[in-house]
């Protein structure tokens, strides 16, 4: 009996080290897979890339030849540039590469109704007689000043502009601006004071002239931010004398 009783411990106990060793292990492969993760993080990969933000004025140039634009604009020390630094502000004018069969060209060597409405009026027109179908779209932040143009062939097709007052104001208005509900008022015709708790009529035009340009041609602050590294234009500064 005591035999029996000694053997029935032994075996106790060796189940009983089996299952600590057990235990023991598992914890220790455990803490190896935790230091390993901690050490060799698994790859993040980057969310696709955002809007960049929208320029003040552009235009729109149903093209896919950048160095007819180039010539258009009598570019003078044209120099290749990326979207980023053309975006950046530093060049008076940049001319983007091709997007969806319309060619962007950005920059402060655009002229700006607010200043002059007869040298935009001009600008365009010439534009369209050399290029075709020429858009040009222009929105303060600040003030709320705003303009869009529509030119084809060395024709005015539609355009206003609005500084404090309707300095342009030509054709007939465009199932989009419809849709989009633009305010556009008359010569001579003033805005009164918006209501109370109901938006200025400005900003609201400010606002949705990024939903213009999408339905005329293209919205250039939805453009993949990803194209934006890749592609390259052309920079440059005009001949054109504002």
């Amino acid at each position: 009996m005591p035999v029996l009783l000694l053997l029935l411990f032994s075996i106790a106990l060796s189940v009983a080290m089996g299952i600590v060793i057990l235990v023991v292990r598992r914890a220790a492969l455990r803490e190896g897979q935790s230091s390993k993760t901690h050490e060799f993080p698994p790859p993040v990969f980057p969310e696709p890339a955002g809007p960049f933000r929208l320029p003040g004025s552009w235009l729109a140039i149903k093209s896919s030849n950048p160095l007819a634009v180039q010539s258009a604009l009598g570019l003078h020390n044209p120099k290749p540039c990326s979207w980023i630094q053309g975006l950046a502000g530093d060049e008076k004018l940049f001319i983007a590469p091709p997007v969806k069969g319309w060619i962007l060209v950005i920059g402060s060597g655009l002229p700006e109704p607010s200043e002059d409405v007869d040298v935009c009026f001009r600008f365009l027109l010439e534009m369209s007689r050399k290029l075709g179908q020429v858009q040009f779209f222009s929105s303060s932040r600040v003030l709320h000043y705003h303009a869009w143009v529509k030119a084809d062939g060395g024709r005015i097709l539609r355009a206003y502009a609005w500084a404090g007052k309707t300095l342009w104001h030509q054709g007939s208005v465009t199932s989009a601006e419809k849709e989009l509900d633009l305010k556009c008022y008359d010569y001579l015709e003033t805005a009164g004071p918006p209501g109370f708790g109901q938006p200025d009529i400005a900003s609201l035009n400010s606002d949705k002239l990024p939903l213009l340009a999408a339905r005329w041609s293209i919205d250039p602050g939805r453009i993949d931010a990803r194209f934006l590294q890749m592609e390259r234009g052309i920079a440059g500064e005009s001949s054109w004398r504002f």
